[in-house]
């Protein structure tokens, strides 16, 4: 009997190796690097209409083509640098999410030169701690929530793109701003012991 059998997870990975593993070491787990953040905004976005295991598959590529998703590199592409991209057949090739990289790495620039630490701003958001969830099935699950419109408005007015609602959700789930695995999964538990950082 393999490993995903033997113990009770979340349904959404399904038998994929590649999604349990996300789902078993990365998902929820509370991220608070500036870069590695900006990272992740950048795949959601990238994921708005599609599945998220589209963008996981592709998430090699987009580290390859956008120099590590670092935002010091992405804000200086010239408009060539990104129409070069768009024929790279290892991110998702939609016009209006490639040119939001850089519009969002100039967002996040100028919040730093505004003397805003990114990560401390995105978790005020859940008063600098995880929101531990009590989800018990599939139909629990929501799509956003009033922290999510809440911070994907102020994003908006940061001046950020593919920052909707749902979008910012999936986010702050993925980075552990909420624990939303169902409780009778075993990470569930793991991730609560994880030590939060004091902002």
């Amino acid at each position: 009997m393999s490993k995903s059998k033997e113990i009770t997870r979340c349904h959404w990975p399904g038998n994929d190796e590649l999604y349990l593993h996300y789902h078993d070491t990365v998902w929820g787990v509370p991220e608070w690097d500036n870069k590695a953040l900006f990272a992740k905004l950048i795949l959601d976005g990238a994921q708005a209409g599609l599945s998220w295991i589209t963008i996981l598959r592709r998430q090699p590529g987009y580290m390859a083509v956008f120099d590590n998703l670092d935002p010091e590199k992405i804000a200086k592409y010239a408009d060539k640098k990104l129409e070069k991209i768009l024929l790279d057949d290892r991110i998702i090739r939609n016009r209006l999410k490639v040119f939001a990289t850089r519009t969002n790495a100039k967002a996040y620039l100028e919040m730093l030169d505004q003397g805003i630490d990114f990560s401390t701003h995105l978790w005020s958001f859940v008063d600098g701690k995880p929101i531990i969830t009590k989800i018990k099935s599939k139909e629990d699950f929501r799509a956003t929530s009033p922290e999510s419109d809440a911070l994907s408005k102020d994003l908006k007015k940061r001046g950020f793109s593919f920052v909707g609602s749902t979008i910012i959700y999936a986010f702050m789930q993925a980075v552990g701003m909420y624990n939303d695995h169902i409780v009778t999964c075993f990470r569930h538990e793991e991730v609560n012991k994880l030590k939060p950082k004091s902002l």
